[in-house]
């Protein structure tokens, strides 16, 4: 699954033009290397995420296409 589209099911960011914004500003890493919004995301991954002065770090859990608002954050553990 492409990077902007993951963010946006599992809900770490809540649009995925703004998912879209953030790999191209180069806030987001996956496995500590700036990611493009098209890279492919696995289970295993690290994503971390810089919002403003504050990082998420993210490991990927799960890859869904679709899921509900509640089974959203079975897809990810913070780290």
């Amino acid at each position: 699954m492409r990077l902007d589209k993951y963010l946006k099911v599992s809900r770490l960011i809540k649009r995925r033009t703004v998912a879209n914004d953030a790999c191209d500003a180069g806030r987001v890493m996956v496995n500590d290397k700036v990611a493009k919004a098209s890279q492919e995301i696995k289970p295993g991954d690290i994503i971390e995420i810089q919002f403003g002065m504050k990082a998420v770090k993210v490991q990927v859990t799960d890859v869904k296409e679709t899921v509900r608002k509640d089974d959203a954050k079975d897809m990810f553990v913070y780290l």
